[in-house]
């Protein structure tokens, strides 16, 4: 593992760049401000020409850093506030972008493109809400529960609060898990079987648990119903206020924000697989079971995210905190690069395949292959 010399008065040298993490949020805003100032609606298709085209751009030019903090570092960087403060200020820009975005596809005059562009990109600022809920969703205390809640609400997610932390972080890395990515699985049959996969887990981890309580599961105690209760109520606030037009909009910016989320799920784990130790038991999750990436601006801009290595073998590690490890296998790119190449199987398996076997130092029987 590289890390730092451990020396007195070390210091964050990223400290003051971690509210460039509030670029997404803020990309449905930016959007508005840049069609005001310059009346061409095309600009409503910002988002992804900033996520897939400028974000690369700059991971390629501005470079990676393998760099850790230094252990005796950690508790301050753990405790310190402004780190949380940053990822407070994500929400409120979240929901002006949401609410811009349905005030402009209910009452503007767009052509189908430009209405499709501005629900990719308030689309891409829900994805974004995902990760920060993620974020939220490691941290104890009833504060951060509700705000993992809320920031899954525009995306209407909120089976993701249950699931990532109760499911995928326990079956990570095995067949067992709907958010890890088989060898050979395209995009495009990962999707439906995490998302469906993904809810029928959740709802089995919840109803199991309230039931160790004699609680019902259709009752107010269940968190998945909480976090859908959330986004209901949003909904229909937007709805009473913009008609019924804006329910559409909402549907597809939603189901793009789940499926960039679950693009980022197929990323992390492709191909990876724990192993049963003699007790036919999975060997606990370490780095080298999730794909890692160094880039600095898309690990900016995501909270570290990127870093899911040290995430999944330390899931209570703040982002600020999230270390690089020489031993996880490394992806070629940022996932801002990667994510448009999921789409195309072909490419993707191209990109990736061989990467897998070179992991497993070309025993196929290691990774996680797709069935047939």
């Amino acid at each position: 593992m590289t890390e730092l010399a451990a020396r007195p008065g070390w210091v964050d040298r990223r400290r003051y760049w971690w509210p460039i993490s509030l670029v997404v949020p803020s990309l449905a805003l930016i959007a508005f401000g840049l069609v005001e100032l310059s009346g061409l609606a095309w600009f409503w298709w910002t988002g992804p020409v900033v996520i897939y085209g400028v974000v690369p751009l700059l991971d390629w030019w501005v470079g990676s850093d393998a760099g850790n903090p230094p252990e005796t570092a950690i508790e301050r960087l753990e405790g310190d506030p402004y780190y949380r403060g940053v990822l407070l200020a994500t929400f409120p820009l979240q929901m002006m972008g949401t609410v811009i975005g349905v005030w402009v596809a209910t009452t503007a005059e767009l052509n189908a493109l430009q209405w499709l562009g501005l629900a990719i990109t308030v689309g891409i600022v829900s994805g974004g809400g995902i990760n920060t809920a993620h974020e939220w969703g490691h941290k104890r205390g009833w504060f951060a529960d509700l705000m993992s809640k809320l920031s899954l609400a525009p995306a209407a997610y909120g089976h993701f609060h249950v699931e990532h932390n109760r499911g995928h972080h326990k079956n990570v890395a095995t067949p067992e898990d709907p958010a890890s990515a088989r060898l050979g699985e395209t995009f495009w049959q990962f999707l439906p079987r995490t998302m469906i996969g993904s809810l029928r887990s959740a709802w089995r981890i919840e109803k199991a648990r309230l039931a160790l309580q004699g609680k019902s599961a259709i009752s107010l105690h269940n968190d998945i119903l909480q976090a859908w209760l959330m986004t209901l109520v949003l909904y229909s606030a937007l709805v009473a206020v913009f008609g019924w037009a804006a329910l559409p909009f909402l549907v597809v910016q939603a189901f793009y924000g789940a499926a960039l989320l679950e693009a980022v799920n197929y990323i992390e784990h492709y191909g990876l697989l724990r192993r049963k130790d003699d007790t036919g038991r999975y060997v606990r999750c370490a780095p080298e079971h999730s794909w890692n990436a160094n880039q600095i601006v898309s690990n900016l801009m995501l909270y570290q995210l990127q870093r899911h290595s040290d995430h999944h073998a330390n899931p209570r590690r703040a982002y600020q905190t999230l270390r690089h490890f020489d031993d996880s296998p490394q992806l070629p790119v940022g996932y801002a690069a990667l994510i448009p190449v999921v789409h195309f199987p072909r490419i993707w398996f191209a990109v990736m395949d061989h990467r897998v076997l070179d992991h497993y130092k070309g025993d196929i029987r290691r990774a996680n292959v797709q069935p047939g």
